[in-house]
């Protein structure tokens, strides 16, 4: 998701944290069919109906706070917010009818809309979790606090609005004429709006200046409850026809519907490589002996020589895997995909990888690692924010058949089990290489069995040809190294975690597309008014790309909460 300069007050700061949040306000329903510009006018006017609720909850909400405001020019400031809110209630008719669309008729609030109005007028009210004001609001300064816990209540609201319009403003033509909320979009990406959100963040950083340590920290938890009830109020949006998300509910069960992700384990999943943390371990709980009690080379070497002899394995590999590259790349670029290129020179990966797992073996740095060690430092692996949550989240789901599939070139599955099992979750599949063990130690051999992209890809069918037959099958695969290209572009839909430039320039060099997945799924969700269906079929050469665990998340579960 694309950035956005707020300043480097509070508002900025607390913005900047929680951000992360608005991709599961952008990929709802109803988002993702209005960027498509399919949105049903019937769920347009529901929306409206409840929007304006939120803006007298809005307009309440500045009044109490400019009775709470101490400064002649804070009550100034907020009166003019409040101003420009009634402005906006007065010609939201006129706001309608310009955007292209009848009045809606008068609806009832839902429960959403309920708990976020409520949520505003007790927060003006003083009627904060954890702050205890005695009787009335009686000294200017506990008044002016709540004044501040105002404007960081409502804060939220307008920076994600102007933030998510943006986003689907950047994928639409400006020549086109034919899209049609794109009026209502370009209204929430204009100047006069941008202003608008601006001055609330601007206050609210003014209003802050005198507050404590505690009471920024509620700000902030006041900050990040308006967003979870933004997302919570589009999540409950009424959506009449079909979408493309989340992509869990496109699957019916009442057919046998089944979704199948795979991902790869080392910087998809994890913060770090696992090679490293393995060496790591050996370093620091080196063996004294073998096992049988006769002493060996590996064990007479000081900690310092086997770090010594494991940075010249890394320098070794990342030296040899940069000129395997340089040869692949230097050739002339397809026009079009071209899978068998690809494959043809993913071969020269397959041959490195090979030669340098057997380099680690001889060298006998994994050689006397306790299993129980191994076990607790994957309990202590630290994962991309949000993919343990997700992971989990899907193997607890019972009203999703899943499966969750781990398909990694790591030494030891061990490692990766520990990392994510969870004593009340269904049992994970992993699917790698394995460490040889005698008497629960590592003999320093490795049990070879996905060392290639081919290897993998292997893996992948075998798993898919065991399924049942019947029935809609979806697969997902979550990758970010070369070793996963295959797997990605085989699955009905390949997912690339972050930006490993390796992989886009080689992808690149054989003609596969990368598209960010918001866009993607906003031009999927095109097709489906086309088609007339939401089913997935694979692109060939195409995959979509991703910053974090959070837009998978809200791609294929919806909202996280």
């Amino acid at each position: 998701m694309g950035g956005m300069d707020v300043g480097g007050g509070i508002a900025g700061k607390l913005w900047n944290k929680f951000r992360s949040e608005s991709v599961f306000v952008n990929y709802t329903p109803f988002f993702v069919c209005l960027a498509a510009g399919n949105l049903s006018a019937d769920s347009f006017h529901h929306y409206v109906s409840q929007h304006v609720h939120l803006l007298n909850a809005f307009a309440h909400a500045y009044e109490l706070a400019e009775e709470c405001a101490d400064d002649d020019e804070d009550k100034k400031a907020i009166r003019n917010l409040r101003k420009y809110v009634q402005a906006k209630l007065k010609s939201h008719d006129s706001l309608v009818r310009e955007w292209g669309f009848g009045l809606p008729e008068e609806r009832s609030l839902t429960n959403a809309t309920v708990k976020y109005t409520d949520f505003l007028s007790a927060t003006a009210s003083g009627r904060i979790e954890g702050e205890r004001f005695p009787g009335k609001l009686a000294t200017p300064f506990e008044k002016t606090k709540v004044a501040a816990y105002t404007l960081g209540a409502i804060a939220p609201c307008m920076r994600l609005f102007a933030f998510i319009n943006k986003e689907i403003q950047a994928l639409l033509d400006p020549n086109d004429s034919t899209h049609i909320y794109k009026k209502w979009i370009d209204h929430y990406c204009s100047e006069n709006f941008e202003a608008y959100a601006f001055r609330i963040e601007e206050l609210l950083d003014t209003l802050s200046i005198s507050l404590t340590g505690e009471e920024l920290d509620v700000i902030e938890k006041l900050y990040h409850q308006s967003m979870r009830l933004e997302v919570d109020f589009f999540s409950s949006q009424p959506i009449l026809q079909e979408a493309v998300v989340p992509l869990s509910r496109t699957l019916d069960p009442a057919v046998g519907g089944e979704l199948s992700i795979f991902c790869d384990f080392d910087l998809t999943c994890t913060a770090f490589d696992s090679s490293a943390i393995l060496a790591e371990i050996a370093i620091i709980t080196r063996p004294k002996a073998d096992p049988d009690g006769s002493e060996t080379q590996l064990a007479r070497m000081s900690s310092a020589d086997l770090r010594s002899t494991w940075d010249a394995l890394s320098a070794q590999y990342t030296e040899e895997f940069e000129q395997c590259v340089e040869s692949i790349t230097t050739t002339e670029t397809a026009e079009t995909f071209s899978y068998e290129g690809l494959c043809e020179a993913l071969e020269q990966f397959a041959h490195f990888e090979k030669a340098a797992n057997s380099r680690v073996v001889q060298s006998g740095v994994l050689k006397g690692l306790n299993q129980e060690d191994i076990k607790r430092a994957g309990q202590r692996l630290i994962f991309q924010d949000g993919c343990k949550g997700f992971i989990q989240k899907i193997m607890k789901n019972e009203n999703l058949t899943a499966a969750i599939h781990v398909l990694s070139y790591c030494w030891c599955g061990d490692l990766i089990r520990s990392a994510l099992s969870s004593g009340d979750v269904k049992a994970l599949n992993v699917h790698s290489n394995e460490l040889s063990c005698e008497d629960s130690t590592t003999t320093g051999e490795i049990i070879k069995k996905l060392e290639s992209p081919m290897e993998k890809l292997q893996a992948f069918n075998n798993i898919l040809n065991n399924r049942d037959e019947d029935g809609q099958h979806l697969t997902v695969y979550i990758g970010g190294s070369v070793g996963d290209l295959l797997c990605l572009l085989e699955a009905d839909i390949g997912i690339v975690m972050g930006s490993s430039p390796t992989l886009r320039r080689l992808g690149e060099q054989f003609g596969i597309s990368f598209v960010p997945l918001f866009s993607g799924l906003v031009a999927k969700q095109r097709e489906v008014v086309e088609v007339g269906s939401s089913y997935w079929k694979r692109l060939s050469g195409t995959l979509y790309t991703v910053s974090s665990w959070d837009e998978i998340h809200a791609f294929i579960l919806g909202s996280s909460s």
